[in-house]
């Protein structure tokens, strides 16, 4: 753990020095983590390079350690003291900074206050992009002639029935925008508070105290995050009316990573949010995340559930929930806050709401080792292929060729078959074809027509944080590899302005051919690689394609390692990981969503990606 400290001094030290090159709010190393455990495939040393980043706190982490599930008195025990240690620390915070003097009633309803810290002691990240502690939003309620409220719009509110919202986090280096788009802050995606009626949250990295002031404290609320370092599940409150769940990860290696927020409101409004962003200040203030955010309406009567239905977003959503083992979470919710809980059970997702709006196909990623067609198509980039035919993006077998455009914070060991693996996946063809090739033909496929969107190491020096990319990471060992895809790699920029960003997007977009391909070895894998053909020999006909928005990594460990044959194919996932895919319709809808400049600039000769360990103020801060 002192390792851990050293590196979050540096960042501390870098978002200090960026204060002499713009205005920025005062620096803070980033907020207590939940410690991550190793992740398999050859990233180990990634891996510790995040764990030292993501600077873990172990007062808030001996308070969250695993244990097995607790029974139904003894959990009821743990929140009855939970209770009454968080009532006198009220108290005790309240007297300190005069607000009741120490005659107080000691009968006093100090359930319904507020958080002594969100009431008394504004956080930095108020006067910015982090949590708002005013109203920036309100909503009125009316009834709808049977005695069900709804949600009706004012000036401030923004709910988005119809078509999902995409933006980028409101980032202090870079407001107002560049670009001009609009943004989101927390509290504009949690909307009035008062109105939250139940939440469930989803987060790799989560500093609790800081995102518990973003709610009311008597609001139940089931928080999904990584588990400790043997990977053990459990279940067990954070807070009196907080509920953390860690789902398993075999032998501790792999992330849980998914970041989503289910907020269900008192008027029978549901908000999906799909995001990039961690539960930490550093990711809602210093860098820009994505989000995809889409509100859904509550059904006037329950449908009945259909078993066969299995690739709607209601029923990914609930296939997800039940593998991060929020099940037994909800029926402890439901004993303790039976009023508030708007589901009986986790399929109420699919009977209560009415997802009919949703456009968006949802991708997750499932830890573990998935073996038959059924389940394959489930998860990882294989769910990727069945979600880019169910937006209609797919062009057919053999069809014009994709421009793939990866963006992401971390960079995995590529080789060219994995490479063409996901390749294959994102042109929305079949895994089957793909396992029916030879794998000596795969393994000496070319490589693909794909752009690694990343940040150079003069791209972070010259944003708002110079050299403090606290939470970008691409290792030295990896980039000097002999066989590393090193020509791959574009430059990542903002097109908000000079702030640096944590975003995960894939944006697909599919070209003509305007040369046959006579001649061609019968038989061969054909890789769409972008050394086969010269640049006159494609033209864009149409931008018509994708985008993926979500936690996934441009990594095998987030999108899976296909093997077996195609009679009886098997995926190995490492890591949790959750997106969305959507259609794009033309050029001017590509520029809308992405977060970063097109045509990115192609690396030089010269260029270096952020290295981490290379940073002079990392070196500095560990003493070297």
């Amino acid at each position: 753990m002192e390792d851990d400290a050293d590196l979050a001094r540096a960042i501390a030290l870098s978002l200090q020095e960026s204060q002499s090159q713009a205005r920025f709010p005062p620096a803070r190393s980033p907020p207590p983590q939940q410690n991550a455990a190793p992740i398999d495939d050859g990233e180990a040393a990634f891996q510790a390079d995040l764990e030292r980043a993501l600077a873990a706190s172990q007062a808030e982490a001996s308070s969250i350690t695993a244990a097995p599930a607790p029974s139904g008195s003894s959990f009821l025990s743990e929140r009855a003291q939970l209770e009454k240690e968080r009532v006198e620390r009220q108290k005790r915070m309240r007297r300190a900074a005069g607000v009741v003097s120490e005659d107080e009633d000691d009968n006093s309803d100090d359930e319904e206050q507020e958080p002594p810290a969100k009431r008394q002691k504004p956080h930095p990240s108020s006067s910015s992009a982090g949590i708002d502690r005013r109203q920036t939003s309100s909503s009125t309620r009316a009834t709808n002639g049977k005695g069900k409220a709804k949600e009706t719009n004012t000036e401030d509110t923004q709910v988005f029935w119809d078509n999902a919202e995409v933006r980028q986090t409101a980032c202090a280096s870079s407001m107002p925008r560049r670009d001009g788009r609009p943004t989101f802050r927390l509290s504009e995606v949690l909307g009035p508070k008062s109105e939250l009626q139940f939440v469930i949250l989803s987060s790799y990295s989560t500093d609790l105290a800081w995102i518990y002031q973003g709610f009311p404290s008597d609001l139940p609320v089931i928080l999904i995050t990584q588990p400790d370092a043997t990977g053990a599940e459990n279940m067990r409150y954070a807070y009196p009316n907080w509920i953390l769940v860690t789902p398993p990860l075999r032998g501790g290696r792999g992330c849980m990573h998914m970041k989503f927020m289910l907020l269900f409101y008192k008027t029978g409004r549901l908000r999906v949010v799909i995001s990039t962003a961690n539960l930490i200040e550093y990711d809602w203030h210093y860098l820009e995340n994505t989000l995809w955010v889409q509100d859904v309406k509550r059904r006037d009567a329950p449908i009945p559930r259909d078993p066969r239905a299995t690739e709607d977003f209601a029923s990914v959503m609930t296939y997800v929930l039940v593998n991060l083992k929020a099940g037994p979470a909800l029926e402890q919710m439901k004993r303790d806050h039976p009023a508030a809980v708007p589901m009986q059970e986790i399929n109420g997702l699919q009977t209560h709401y009415d997802f009919s709006k949703v456009r968006a196909q949802l991708v997750p990623s499932v830890a573990g080792k998935h073996e038959g067609w059924p389940n394959v198509l489930r998860t990882g980039h294989p769910r990727l292929m069945k979600a880019i035919r169910a937006i209609g993006a797919w062009k057919g077998r053999g069809g014009p060729k994709l421009l793939l455009q990866y963006q992401g914070s971390s960079i995995g060991q590529y080789s060219t078959q994995w490479l063409n693996e996901f390749y294959h996946s994102a042109k929305g063809d079949s895994a089957e074809d793909w396992l029916d090739v030879p794998s000596k033909t795969r393994a000496k496929a070319p490589w693909p027509n794909i752009n690694v969107v990343f940040p150079s190491l003069s791209t972070v020096k010259a944003s708002a944080l110079g050299e403090g990319g606290g939470t970008i990471f691409c290792s030295k060992r990896t980039w000097d590899a002999a066989k590393f895809p090193r020509h791959l790699f574009v430059d990542s920029k903002s097109t908000g302005g000079m702030s640096l960003m944590h975003s995960k997007m894939a944006i697909g977009i599919f070209k003509a051919k305007t040369k046959s391909s006579e001649g061609k070895r019968q038989g061969s894998f054909d890789s769409d690689s972008d050394t086969e053909d010269d640049d006159d020999e494609v033209e864009i006909v149409e931008a018509l394609g994708w985008a993926y928005i979500g936690s996934h990594n441009f990594t095998p460990s987030a999108w899976g390692n296909l093997s077996g044959s195609a009679f009886n194919p098997v995926l190995n996932v490492t890591n949790y990981e959750l997106g969305v895919v959507f259609p794009l319709v033309d050029e001017a809808h590509v520029q809308k969503i992405a977060c970063f400049e097109r045509p990115p600039r192609k690396y030089s000769a010269s260029d270096r990606p952020w290295i981490q360990e290379e940073s002079s103020v990392m070196q500095q801060a560990q003493g070297r």
